[in-house]
């Protein structure tokens, strides 16, 4: 960053760091023993929609390392677009495999990197609920860096739970490097992994 850029007010975005997905299950702790929210299971990786053939050698070349991993539920990773024409690769675990949850979305991430087609990497999320039917996502946001909970309020369309979300930003401070750009919270309405 030049002279310039500081004297202006630019600063420079946040690489990504896929890395900070593995804080992932150390904060899932802090949301069961706070707040009772415990893992879905599901989890997805959003990108801007990719055609061609080198998309789809990347997508089997994904599929081929996570279904190399047989303690799984369902197919390795699913491909679905959502009404908003951005596409999702969607995993499927057991709520108690967490960990393994977030190796498969840091794997589909690095591999779509690595591929080439990391400006089109948006974000990725894992799903949580509590007991009385709430849902939360911790969506991680490629571009910057940074995660922030959605919640979006059961039975109401579009309509989310910005209390809770505060509640969130609060007390997973210390797992996650959280967005502090309340404007960048994007709702995810209808994602897959939710």
């Amino acid at each position: 960053m030049g002279l310039w850029d500081i004297l202006l007010g630019r600063s420079k975005p946040v690489p990504p760091d896929l890395d900070q997905l593995f804080a992932l299950p150390s904060a899932a702790v802090t949301l069961e023993a706070a707040a009772g929210f415990t893992p879905t299971g599901r989890g997805a990786v959003c990108f801007a929609t990719v055609e061609g053939a080198a998309f789809e050698q990347m997508h089997r070349e994904v599929q081929a390392l996570l279904d190399a991993d047989t303690d799984r539920t369902g197919p390795p990773v699913e491909l679905t677009r959502d009404e908003y024409g951005y596409s999702w690769l969607v995993s499927h675990r057991s709520p108690d495999q967490l960990s393994d949850l977030v190796n498969d979305l840091h794997a589909v991430n690095s591999a779509m990197e690595v591929n080439g087609f990391g400006p089109q990497l948006l974000c990725s999320l894992v799903g949580f609920h509590d007991g009385s039917g709430r849902r939360l996502a911790l969506v991680y946001l490629y571009k910057r860096g940074t995660f922030y909970p959605f919640c979006p309020v059961a039975g109401r369309a579009q309509r989310r739970d910005n209390a809770l979300e505060m509640q969130m930003k609060s007390l997973l401070a210390g797992d996650l490097r959280i967005e502090q750009d309340l404007g960048r919270w994007f709702p995810v309405w209808g994602a897959p992994g939710l």
